[in-house]
């Protein structure tokens, strides 16, 4: 489990000591929105070629969509603020919340379009994409508990998801740019931002989101080794 204590900073309990210079209260506000799903190496270039490979491929790019997009529209909202507000510690409650919640709706979204590519035209059974997906999706969540706001975001993440599976049409819908649907919404919802400035933010948010997803399934795309991993997977 990942664990920060820099310039001052608990990063297990987001205790951070006062009156630090204005750069570094801005190096502290990129490192605690970096927290969550990346290590040395995760990163990688290659193909995906296995079924944990796919995993890491998820969770590392949630991760950097989620911190991406939030820590974007808290800053241009906060304007000169948002630096300042690094050094209060409710604001910092309120941004970790929001951080784990954007991060499991990307791994939702990410997840069920990942394995719906990797199995397209393949004739996979539902069994077998639900059985990719969730555990892709289960392994993430459970790495990043440690830095979960309650003891409930766990469970209620992957009840959630499993709800989601039963619903999820592999050969068309999960296909589809459409099917992102969470990550957009739990954006909004969960952004420590007033609901006064919120109403004028949502459509933008929400495209800001769906933007950074273009890239990562181009990507993905031109990553996956589909033989491989169905290899792996069985029928």
């Amino acid at each position: 489990m990942l664990r920060y204590e820099l310039c001052g900073m608990d990063w297990n309990n987001s205790r951070i000591y006062k009156f630090l210079p204005m750069h570094q209260v801005c190096a502290i506000a990129k490192d605690f929105l970096n927290g969550i799903g990346f290590r040395p190496g995760r990163r990688r270039a290659g193909k995906i070629t296995t079924i944990a490979e796919l995993g890491d491929f998820i969770a590392s790019r949630s991760a950097f969509v989620s911190q991406k997009t939030l820590y974007g529209y808290v800053q241009t909202r906060m304007g000169m603020n948002y630096a300042k507000n690094f050094q209060d510690e409710v604001f910092l409650a309120s941004l970790n919340i929001a951080k784990m919640h954007v991060f499991a709706a990307c791994l939702s979204d990410l997840a069920i379009y990942a394995v719906a590519e990797t199995t397209a035209g393949a004739h996979t059974s539902h069994e077998t994409c639900r059985a990719i997906a969730r555990q892709c999706f289960r392994n993430a969540i459970e790495e990043n508990a440690g830095f979960a706001p309650t003891a409930r975001w766990a469970p209620e993440a992957i009840n959630e998801f499993e709800e989601r599976l039963k619903d999820t049409i592999w050969e068309f819908g999960a296909l589809k740019p459409e099917n992102f649907t969470r990550s957009p919404r739990a954006l909004v919802r969960w952004s420590p931002i007033a609901p006064e400035l919120k109403q004028f933010d949502t459509e933008i948010v929400e495209n800001s989101i769906k933007f950074a997803w273009l890239e990562v399934r181009e990507e993905f795309r031109r990553r996956v080794d589909r033989a491989a991993i169905l290899a792996e997977a069985g029928p």
